[in-house]
């Protein structure tokens, strides 16, 4: 049940005697964390326990043509929430948003315009954006904001590129690259440890991206200008409201995953979704060819009868569907995406997988949908598909961000997935649009077909970095496993440098409502594990972190119903983890256990009953991990 409490506490009018004012401080419900703000709207800070996290930090805005000039803190309106929102397939079944807030009005000197700061304190983070109520366009060279981290801490870091798919490394923040962007979020931890926190962005509707560039002891916000377009980074058509900047605040970098501020920065759903079903998909990129996928009834077939068999609802058709010539990247001006290939009839495939209890998924290049959107998707409908997967876009600019919201908004009008690919980091767009099921942004694991990058360290470090802010497409369920060492890339049937137990692992760990299940039918028919991502589910209704460090393990916990699910991988170290199951209610469970066996594709499969007072012992091997399912057995 939704439960909602709003109450403006206060408007302070400040003295029109110019009387100097203190700074503004708002502090979280729990009264831990407090965001403070300059009276004269230059710097904000932030600490958590009475300890620095931001120290003083540059605000403001950099408008073209005639700059704000000295401001002075004019008036303060506070405001409390605490509400309960109900979210549609995600890591839970609800998110609590609990604040104070404060919109803070600064008046200019001299030209009397009126800049609006609206603040906010969680117990879990902080934010803030600019707004300017003009009637008229506002052209904006970039932000002033810069975040100065107390000390100089050691962070997780990945540069920022166009489809955001690099990797992260730690670095302090002297030791970063002036003049490199990096991407958003950026995850550090104070000097004494007692704070980890993640610097990003949220709610981007009718703004820009950004990324944080080294400027001294500061990471500079610098907005994302659309590319070919002189002047401005962004130019609005009357008025200013930016996007959030927010830091994520917890005891443990773990804890952040947990964390909901994201998304309670942005609207809530209008309408029903309760049409969106979470689930997996059979995929049929991921052990093709990169280029020149043909198209043939018979092998969709075949990945629709493995979906039917498995019970996925989904079969997702790649790239080389659609009429006329497709390559990698580019967007192929003779191709035609509302007309499938010679020889494929659409609807009748839709047909032939909607008897078998099988929805399908097409794939297309953004330039095509965005051409004509309305005649795509409407296409699309009368066909039977149930989604979209929309590829490269590559950047975050005004233009991009527009298409976002006008493609989620789109999808959900004609009750569509959609997926997007080439994307860049969510924002918290998929509270908004629940249908806005999942996303890229991530260097995932269709780069085991190109290179080396997908470490264990790597799948290690992406839970507690790019995971912390919305969904990751990264598209497990490699099942030809092999050793670090032994790894050989290939474009066909490609490997994974993880063992089978961590290929099942990855299903309760990396968030996605729609979780791709990537390799040919043919890899899981008879293979260990399999019954375990049958059986997994891609959305939940809580979600605990129990342990871990940032590249080198992690046990995440999730539940749906009465029935909790373990996952647990580690990196470059074998280990033996030891998992407390004090997190279960009282009574007795029934514990199946998936971990790593002898060999890197072998698993040890068993069952055992346990209570929350026992402690579970996984073996997991180097680049290993464990699968657990938790269920309840009926009282005596």
């Amino acid at each position: 049940m939704k439960t909602t409490t709003h109450l403006a506490i206060a408007a302070l009018a400040l003295a029109a005697s110019g009387a100097q004012a203190a700074d503004a401080v708002i502090a979280s419900p729990d009264g831990r964390v407090e965001l403070r703000i300059a009276d004269n709207g230059s710097q904000f800070s932030i600490s958590r326990r009475g300890e620095a996290v931001i120290a003083p930090s540059p605000l403001g805005l950099e408008l073209d043509g005639q700059p704000l000039g000295a401001l002075t803190l004019e008036s303060r309106q506070d405001v409390a929430e605490d509400r309960v929102i109900p979210l549609v397939a995600t890591k839970a079944a609800t998110a609590r948003d609990h604040y104070r807030g404060a919109t803070l009005t600064f008046r200019e000197a001299g030209a009397g315009r009126r800049l609006f700061i609206d603040a906010r304190a969680y117990d879990d983070g902080v934010a803030f954006r600019y707004r300017l109520e003009d009637t008229g366009p506002v052209k904006l060279r970039g932000e002033r904001t810069a975040f100065v981290p107390a000390g100089d801490p050691s962070c997780l870091v990945t540069p920022s590129d166009g489809s955001h798919e690099q990797s992260f490394e730690r670095l302090r923040v002297s030791q970063l690259k002036p003049g490199v962007a990096y991407d958003v979020p950026v995850v550090c931890a104070t000097p004494s440890g007692r704070t980890h926190y993640a610097i990003t962005q949220a709610h981007l509707k009718g703004y820009t991206g950004a990324s944080l560039r080294q400027e001294g002891n500061a990471l500079r916000l610098h907005l994302s200008g659309v590319p070919g377009r002189a002047g401005p980074a962004f130019v609005s058509t009357a008025g200013l409201t930016t996007a959030w900047r927010a830091v994520m605040l917890a005891d443990q970098a773990g804890k952040l995953i947990e964390s909901h501020l994201v998304g309670n920065l942005n609207p809530a759903p209008q309408g029903d979704f309760s049409w969106v079903k979470p689930g997996k998909a059979a995929w049929d990129w991921w052990s093709g060819p990169l280029v020149g996928m043909k198209a043939d009834m018979g092998a969709y077939k075949r990945f629709i009868d493995f979906a039917a068999e498995s019970g996925f609802p989904y079969y997702l058709i790649d790239v080389n569907w659609a009429w006329g010539p497709s390559g990698c990247c580019d967007a192929h001006p003779e191709t035609d995406i509302t007309r499938p290939a010679k020889g494929i009839d659409m609807a009748e495939l839709a047909r032939y997988a909607e008897a078998k209890g099988v929805g399908l998924l097409l794939w297309a290049h953004w330039v095509h949908v965005d051409a004509r959107m309305d005649e795509v998707l409407d296409t699309y409908v009368r066909w039977g598909i149930k989604g979209v997967k929309v590829d490269f876009m590559n950047r975050d600019d005004q233009q991009v961000v527009d298409f976002y919201e006008r493609i989620a908004a789109a999808t959900a009008k004609r009750k569509l997935l959609l997926d997007l690919h080439g994307a860049y980091v969510p924002a918290g767009l998929q509270r908004t649009y629940p249908n806005y099921i999942t996303q890229e942004g991530v260097l995932g694991a269709e780069w085991n077909k190109m290179d080396r990058r997908i470490t264990p360290q790597h799948n290690l470090t992406l839970p507690y970095t790019r995971m912390l802010v919305g969904p990751i497409d990264y598209t497990p369920g490699g099942f030809r496993n092999a050793t670090p060492q032994g790894f050989e890339v290939r474009e066909l049937m490609p490997q994974t440098q993880t063992t089978r137990g961590q290929a099942l692992a990855m299903y309760v760990v990396y968030d996605s409502p729609l979780q791709m299940v990537s390799d040919d039918p043919s890899s899981y028919r008879g293979e260990p594990g399999f019954d375990f991502i049958k059986r997994v589910p891609t959305a939940w209704d809580e979600t605990r972190f129990i342990s871990g460090e940032p590249g080198q393990d992690i046990v995440l916990a999730r539940r749906q119903g009465k029935t909790w699910y373990l996952g647990a991988m580690t990196g470059d170290q074998a280990r033996t983890q030891k998992v407390s199951l004090g997190f279960l209610p009282p009574g007795t469970w029934r514990a199946t256990i998936w971990q790593d066996g002898e060999v890197v594709r072998e698993l040890r499969r068993t069952q055992r009953k346990v209570t929350r007072e026992d402690v579970l012992s996984l073996s997991l091997a180097t680049a290993g991990g464990a699968a657990v399912v938790l269920e309840p057995l009926p009282l005596p």
